[in-house]
């Protein structure tokens, strides 16, 4: 009877390498876990150090408009004002998005409801192409071709928001195409079917049937675009002119919260004034790719509750 008792209670292979799978899958979400929080810890400890350590008003460093912070302003504080570097970036980014979300809904209308063949023959090896692309190469485009167009037509350096709007916008293409396309091909064939057979035109279906019953993944494609280009470093520091002053106009110097980060922090000491306020852009950096990872699943969310 023992030796029944153990071969009944006895664990088979499958189990072992079920228990062993287990294990290796949650020591390795642990260690994403630990890396994603250490990084937070990291980047938050050293931008708050502006506000705890160096005593700059939170107020002053947000809505504040003049950026040097190797000087002291008459009120004995540091001149680092960001809100230049946020407005730039907050301008680049939407603007690219409502020029590039026209352009990828349109090219995955036609991909997936006009006609699919040649759009899988065309579009998608030239998106795929657009993807692979590194962000010096847009840039160096942008430097190339689009400052001096913008700089023809109308006058100036080149350098500005524009130019760095133009850059992000085929930046982001792929991406919001691609997703647009993922939502276009989860809608049910049925709801097609059901319009087409109820009198709808082809374009009716595609509009008032198709198009919104994708609208939040199409939603989610633009919030990740912009969560792309908001991020955005070389490529738009290459034509944005990196004049941390308040925007005036679209075709004036501007600067972004990634474009003063890069070219300041390998320039300061570690502990100072003009390096922990880059770290604290570096903060605002992390908590709006937070919030847009948010916005995402909030969005999907909502999706998933209409279906």
């Amino acid at each position: 009877m023992e030796n029944v008792k153990e071969e009944l209670t006895k664990k088979s292979k499958k189990s072992k390498l079920e228990r062993r799978g287990r294990i290796i899958s949650f020591s390795c979400i642990s260690i994403i876990v630990l890396v994603v929080l250490s990084i937070f810890y990291f980047v938050a400890s050293r931008g708050l150090s502006t506000f705890f350590v160096d005593n700059v008003n939170v107020f002053d460093f947000l809505f504040g408009t003049e950026w040097n912070p190797g000087q002291v302003g008459s009120d004995g504080q540091p001149m680092v004002g960001a809100l230049p570097m946020i407005v730039g970036s907050f301008t680049v980014t939407f603007l690219s998005a409502i020029i590039a979300t026209p352009f990828a809904i349109g090219a995955a209308v036609f991909m997936v409801e006009i006609s699919p063949k040649n759009g899988q023959k065309i579009l998608q090896p030239v998106i795929e192409l657009l993807v692979g692309i590194p962000s010096v190469v847009y840039g160096f485009i942008g430097l190339s071709v689009i400052v001096p167009v913008i700089r023809a037509i109308f006058g100036g350096t080149g350098f500005g928001i524009l130019a760095g709007t133009f850059v992000l916008f085929v930046m982001i293409l792929p991406t919001v195409t691609t997703m647009t396309v993922d939502a276009l091909k989860a809608v049910p064939r049925d709801y097609r079917e059901a319009s087409l057979a109820l009198g709808a035109t082809r374009w009716q279906t595609i509009y008032k049937v198709v198009l919104r019953a994708a609208v939040p993944g199409i939603l989610t494609a633009v919030v990740f675009g912009m969560a792309r280009a908001f991020g955005e470093a070389l490529a738009i520091q290459m034509v944005i002119g990196n004049a941390a002053l308040m925007p005036t106009s679209l075709v004036t110097p501007a600067s972004t919260l990634t474009s003063i980060l890069t070219m300041g922090i390998g320039n300061t000491i570690m502990g100072t004034v003009e390096n922990n306020v880059l770290w604290s852009l570096a903060l605002i950096l992390l908590l709006m790719s937070l919030i847009f990872n948010i916005i995402i699943r909030l969005i999907a969310k909502k999706g998933a509750m209409k279906k």
